[in-house]
């Protein structure tokens, strides 16, 4: 007790001069800087496995990474409105984890590794409101699973990201990025351009470098499309792999939090947390972070998605050439039945959206109940300053019980379809994993018009509870698109051994610019 004492006190007299001055050496970062250096660490680059080396061997501390991460924060976040806000513990936290170093006591990849949260995530130390005002006041009491797992694996819970409202879960035509608590999340390529929903946050937090991994969370696309839109890498797993305790919901169908980061790398090794050592073991994730594979002999179905537009088409023309060079082979596919998924989906959802956001809103204070929800955007007028619909709350209300026989007719007939045109394409033609364009290039934010948002390659997988992973396939003038893996059930570990060879061969990850605009004839 009295050597843990004595390590405690030592670093917070070590990193009490950072808290005056800041990293020695370090001058506070500009939004439109260049590559972000700690020591010599260019943070727009570096892996989860690189940081750790220099942490064991003394040349980098968690003090020193966290604080730069904090600082950068805020003098970057003002363009882009990205994080909600920091922890008032982060420097402790890393603090703890530079004495686990120093001790030889370091309890896994994670420790000492900045991470934001999307702020739907229960943390009990910091408010959760999913966006809405409705939740602004005090936090959970307890965190949710995902973060229990992040805190013994030692990371630094660096923050809260902001998020669509609700998971872009209120209106009929929502703005994908803004939040009554946050406002509007730019995209920071082009920071008049929208970073995709409902993780936003998180992603446009990524490709600015301010923290080296995020959690988000997504029923269909609110990982991928972020991720894409904002040229980082995002993981949606299986569903069932990371708990969904102490998330706001949507559906316990389709709902699943998931890693986020610039590399593949970490974003598998933020998994093997995320899902807790026995799910990381059986599913051979710590091996898919480091052992990517190779792409030659690989069979990889591409879903063109023409309607995208040309410029993501042309796009999708060249990573094909890149892939087929490194080896791979790459046939055209069409994964059936996506009419009648698209018609079925949503109507499942209202219902299954009631029962659960009533199961979770009666374990916080605020509204009891979605019927409470609704009126209280009636009466308050901040969640009506962006747009004011909560059409698809309204219509959940009316929405049949999940009992309902119709209802569970509809959800089985949606895991059997879903499941069987990625399983159904695969097996036709030998496939290790389907691809497709994870998302158009960003279009102009606009409260009044809406998003503009029908990007239907995320739904087979969502829908199906297979895992689907984005990585950055290049860009349609100044802004990224991301290509979108998928496979089968519980193959997360393939898909993202996969997922690393593709980000190697494409190469195709750069720093944001924070241009304010572009002509739109550009980003076609």
């Amino acid at each position: 007790m009295k050597k843990r004492s004595i390590a405690a006190l030592t670093a917070a007299l070590a990193v009490a001069p950072l808290l005056a001055t800041g990293v020695p050496g370090q001058p506070a970062v500009a939004a439109d800087s260049g590559p972000t250096l700690l020591r010599g660490v260019d943070l727009d680059t570096v892996t989860i496995p690189e940081l750790q080396e220099r942490m064991e061997r003394g040349a980098l501390t968690s003090s020193e990474l966290t604080l730069s991460y904090l600082r950068r924060i805020k003098a970057v976040d003002p363009k882009i409105h990205a994080v909600l806000r920091t922890s008032p513990t982060a420097l402790r936290q890393a603090a703890a984890s530079d004495v686990r170093h120093r001790l030889g006591k370091v309890r896994g990849p994670l420790d000492g590794i900045p991470v934001l949260l999307k702020d739907n995530v229960n943390t009990r130390d910091m408010p959760t409101t999913a966006g809405s005002t409705a939740l602004a006041g005090s936090p959970p009491d307890t965190d949710a699973d995902l973060v229990g797992k992040l805190r013994a694996a030692g990371a630094v819970i660096l923050g809260k990201t902001n998020l669509s409202e609700w998971a872009n879960f209120r209106a009929a035509k929502p703005t994908s990025g803004w939040s009554a608590v946050g406002g509007q999340t730019n995209n920071p390529y082009v920071l008049d351009r929208n970073p995709c929903g409902s993780s936003s946050g998180s992603a446009a937090a990524l490709a600015a470098s301010l923290a080296q991994v995020a959690v988000g969370t997504e029923t269909d696309g609110s990982i991928v499309c972020p991720a894409g839109m904002n040229g980082v890498v995002g993981h949606k797993p299986s569903l069932g792999l990371v708990s969904r305790s102490g998330v706001v919901p949507i559906s316990a169908e389709q709902d699943t939090a998931g890693p986020m980061a610039r590399n593949v790398i970490d974003t598998a090794i933020t998994l093997s947390v995320l899902s807790g050592d026995d799910a990381a073991r059986s599913l051979g994730l710590t091996d898919a972070a480091t052992r990517p594979g190779g792409l030659r002999g690989k069979r990889i179905g591409l879903w063109r998605l023409p309607s995208l537009g040309t410029g993501t088409d042309a796009l999708m023309t060249r990573t094909a050439a890149r892939l087929r060079a490194a080896g791979a082979e790459v046939v055209e596919v069409t994964p059936p039945y996506q009419d009648r998924l698209a018609e079925l989906e949503f109507p499942a959802l209202l219902s299954e959206f009631h029962r659960d956001i009533d199961a979770y809103l009666a374990t916080r204070n605020g509204p009891r109940d979605l019927a409470q929800l609704v009126e209280f955007n009636r009466t308050h007028p901040a969640e009506r300053t962006c747009f004011a619909g909560q059409e698809l709350f309204e219509q959940a209300l009316v929405a049949p019980p999940t009992t309902d026989p119709g209802h569970r007719a509809a959800r089985a007939e949606l895991k059997d379809l879903s499941r069987r045109s990625i399983d159904e394409t695969m097996a036709a033609h030998d496939l290790d994993a389907i691809a497709s364009p994870a998302n158009p290039p960003a279009w102009t934010t606009d409260c009044a018009r809406g998003d503009n948002d029908v990007i239907p390659s995320s739904t087979p997988a969502a829908v199906a509870g297979y895992p689907s992973l984005s990585v950055p396939a290049g860009f349609v003038g100044e802004l990224p698109v991301g290509l979108l893996l998928m496979a089968g059930d519980r193959q997360d570990a393939e898909l993202l051994s996969l997922g690393a060879a593709v980000e190697q061969r494409l190469d195709a990850w750069r720093s944001p610019r924070y241009l304010p605009s572009v002509p739109s004839d550009t980003t076609r």
